[in-house]
């Protein structure tokens, strides 16, 4: 196909948009409504499994040494423990540094701590430790039941009720995230197939005189194509970008608010270049993917004359 082929098509692609203006533009309008919803879900979904994954590293599984074990035991052990399969990182918190966070942690619950609990760092009972980050908490028990298993290890501490609630949500929110895209994408369709189908069916008449005078089926059909094609890349490119607007107006205000839980919100946003190219991708497969289809099916019936 020719340079002066594609001119002609994109020329009568664009002059049926012109020529049924109001449907054009509603058919924008309503498709573009349609994408942003896709496009909210799709954000909602990225930023969700990112908050999911910030908790999912915060919980940490303790595992506690055997008593009078030497530096060069222990330093075996956090050899072994990084060695791990699905343990991201390791931290050695020693005797003293664990008497120093409980009784800390005790201060809200007994006044003049320090003072009450100072026998206790004349005869230190706290073991040495490990604080071992978990990868993958769906794979939580498994983890724990090696680490359990290693030489020397007393015993190990995990969180196995949160590890179970943060997978759960985690399963929840990519399964809501795709069903609810996968069902927008199929009103989008609907629509832009019934916008290309009332198009087809107001020129009726010119196909059918189109058709008598000898015009192929592939000349008659590439117009109604190309048109598909344009109000999905029209409407795809328009809620692109409100989208890329209305997020970077979002994080600028929870920037600028400056309150503890926003802040901690704000800072674990994903950034919007790491969504753009799935965004692109499924308002342009929505939009020109459903809407040169939409045109080759509708089109077909009034060939047929």
């Amino acid at each position: 196909m020719g340079g002066s082929s594609i001119g002609y098509l994109l020329r009568e692609g664009a002059r049926n948009i012109y020529a049924n203006k109001q449907m054009s533009v509603a058919a924008i309008g309503v498709l573009v409504a349609c994408m942003l919803l896709i496009g909210a879900s799709i954000v909602f979904s990225f930023n969700a499994n990112s908050f999911v994954g910030y908790v999912e590293a915060q919980n940490e599984v303790v595992v506690f040494l055997k008593d009078n074990l030497s530096d060069d035991r222990i330093s075996e052990v956090e050899q072994q423990l990084k060695n791990t399969e699905n343990v991201s990182a390791v931290r050695f918190i020693s005797k003293e540094e664990g008497l120093d966070s409980w009784v800390q942690s005790m201060s809200g619950v007994a006044e003049n701590s320090e003072e009450l609990f100072a026998p206790l760092y004349e005869d230190n009972i706290m073991p040495d430790s490990f604080s071992v980050t978990i990868r993958d908490l769906s794979q939580l028990d498994a983890t724990v039941q090696v680490l359990s298993d290693y030489d020397d290890v007393d015993y190990v501490r995990a969180p196995e009720q949160v590890a179970q609630t943060i997978t759960i949500i985690k399963h929840a929110v990519n399964l809501g995230g795709a069903a609810i895209v996968l069902l927008l994408i199929g009103v989008a369709s609907m629509i832009i197939a019934n916008t290309i189908k009332i198009t087809v069916f107001n020129r009726r008449k010119e196909i059918s005189i189109m058709k008598y005078v000898g015009a192929t089926d592939m000349f008659i059909r590439l117009p109604f194509i190309v048109e598909g094609l344009l109000l999905g890349l029209l409407s795809a490119s328009v809620a692109f970008l409100l989208i890329w607007g209305l997020y970077s107006l979002l994080v600028h205000w929870l920037a600028g608010e400056g309150v503890g839980w926003l802040t901690f919100l704000t800072e674990n946003l994903v950034p919007f270049g790491s969504m753009a190219l799935p965004l692109m991708g499924c308002f342009l497969f929505v939009g020109v993917a459903i809407g040169t289809l939409g045109s080759i099916i509708f089109v077909r019936k009034y060939l047929k004359v």
